[in-house]
């Protein structure tokens, strides 16, 4: 019988030869088990572990997860009805916890170079009948990046992310500190910061950021450079620019990779944004980039004179600024993520753009004849789904080449000017989403309601809980 793959034709040329390279690794016995992974609606990994022998047997047919998986917050507590017709989104497929199935990349097949026994795969998500799962960000990024191609570009991107490291001094594995959310590890600073780029802060830190640096080597992943940042125990690493739905893979190796090898040393990485820390500095997700002219192979967005951008690079400007708020939630979907919207703090409070300016939202770096001319996009915070800021960047930049659309003009003073004011909370950036008929249209109103769905709930758990703040306020004022 032909396999899932083959039935429902799942896998590209690419992918084809690739999986013919998997399968002679894998019966080399390089690997004794393999983690099939995919990205949750979070950017979270969720998967199974198989022994080399089944890996084999499944790498064409997928392997079946419960799709609950797909309907969880941030505590991983499921939000939606499942036990109901319909599963709580009218689709019969998805109720009563029933199985999706995992189809592997084999051209994302990585070994582990932290647990050189273990091979680590990403999948795609479908359903029994080989339709796409609706919900799995993975395949929405795809289908951006698609839309884009089909208007004669290719999406290129880079990372620059922001990272903490801590020296853990308690697990908190007791028995008490079980939960959803669980306890959080108690930690202490491995460098007091505040000495941006300094090299002695950096030789400190030398040793783990050696482990760090093998690894993203292990696994392809192309680093270009690790800085020490402005804050205690802060990293920022960059990466080179690539195409397509590649960044955002390699973002969600990154994060995943460092957790587990600085775990390993007895430290906490986190991508979170806004550590409750004294004197922490916040963590963004600087995200560069460009378009590729599928007719002539160059950048799209390099100036051929004195302009800041040629006029496609200028409408694709126009269209991230004119979606900012509507899509702001893709970018910083965590709660504690707009704690990091101060005024003058690197970080942008309004939907502005200028040439080479820190504090806007949009940085243009370009110059007459320069390949790497670009856009930094400075919204992200590090713990967003890399799928869902991509592709929002890509639906949003793609809307302003269709409707040739021109932007404001730059700004000087990016904290002190009439652009519109960016989401302050992620209620404020969900209403934003909700009444936009642009994102309903770009994602499905399905999905948008889906995303809305879970990060309400989250929502609502905060605000059951009382603060630090209210208690050191009001418990006895009054």
């Amino acid at each position: 019988m032909a396999s899932f793959v083959d039935r429902h034709g799942l896998w590209t040329d690419e992918q084809e030869k690739a999986g013919q390279e998997v399968e002679e690794r894998l019966r080399t016995g390089a690997c004794g088990v393999v983690r099939f992974v995919f990205p949750d609606q979070h950017g979270i990994l969720r998967g199974k572990t198989l022994v080399t022998g089944t890996a084999l047997s499944g790498l064409r047919n997928g392997f079946p997860i419960t799709s609950t998986l797909l309907l969880k917050d941030t505590s991983h507590k499921t939000v939606f009805p499942v036990f109901t017709a319909g599963g709580g989104f009218g689709e019969r497929q998805l109720q009563g916890a029933a199985d999706v199935i995992m189809v592997p990349d084999p051209a994302t097949f990585r070994t582990l170079p932290w647990a050189p026994h273990s091979g680590w795969i990403l999948c795609d998500l479908y359903f029994p009948d080989g339709k796409p799962v609706p919900f799995a960000t993975r395949d929405l990024l795809r289908r951006q990046v698609a839309a884009l191609g089909e208007a004669g570009y290719d999406f290129m991107s880079g990372l620059e992310v922001e990272l903490h490291l801590f020296r853990i001094t308690d697990p908190k594995l007791g028995l008490g500190d079980a939960g959803q959310p669980g306890s959080p590890p108690e930690v202490e600073l491995l460098t007091q910061g505040f000495q941006y780029l300094t090299e002695l802060r950096y030789d400190q830190l030398d040793p783990l950021v050696e482990v760090i640096r093998a690894t993203c080597e292990g696994l392809a992943l192309p680093l270009r450079s690790i800085d020490v940042e402005f804050g205690p125990s802060q990293l920022e690493l960059t990466f080179q620019p690539a195409t397509g739905i590649l960044p955002a893979d390699q973002m969600m190796m990154l994060r995943n990779a460092v957790k587990q090898v600085c775990r390993r040393e007895g430290i906490h990485a986190t991508f979170m944004c806004r550590p409750k820390m004294p004197s922490v500095m916040s963590s963004g997700w600087h995200l560069h980039q460009s378009l590729v002219d599928r007719n002539t192979g160059t950048n799209a967005f390099i100036p051929d004179g004195d302009e800041v951008l040629p006029p496609a690079g200028m409408a694709y400007l126009a269209g991230l600024l004119a979606h900012a708020r509507d899509l702001a939630a893709f970018a910083t979907p965590t709660i504690n993520g707009y704690r990091r919207y101060r005024p003058n703090s690197l970080a942008p409070d309004r939907a502005s753009w200028s040439r080479d300016n820190r504090g806007v939202m949009l940085r243009v770096l370009s110059q007459k004849g320069d390949p790497a001319s670009r856009i930094e996009n400075r919204l992200g915070e590090p713990a967003a789904n890399p799928y869902l800021y991509l592709a929002s960047q890509i639906a949003a930049g793609l809307d302003g080449l269709n409707r040739g659309l021109t932007p404001p003009p730059p700004v000087d003073t990016p904290y002190d000017n009439d652009s519109p004011r960016l989401p302050t909370s992620l209620p404020e950036a969900l209403a934003a989403m909700a009444d936009s008929p642009f994102v309903a249209e770009a994602f499905g109103k399905p999905f948008v309601d889906y995303f809305l769905t879970i990060k309400r709930a989250e929502v609502e758990r905060f605000n059951l809980d009382v603060t630090e703040w209210e208690q050191r306020e009001y418990f006895d004022l009054f």
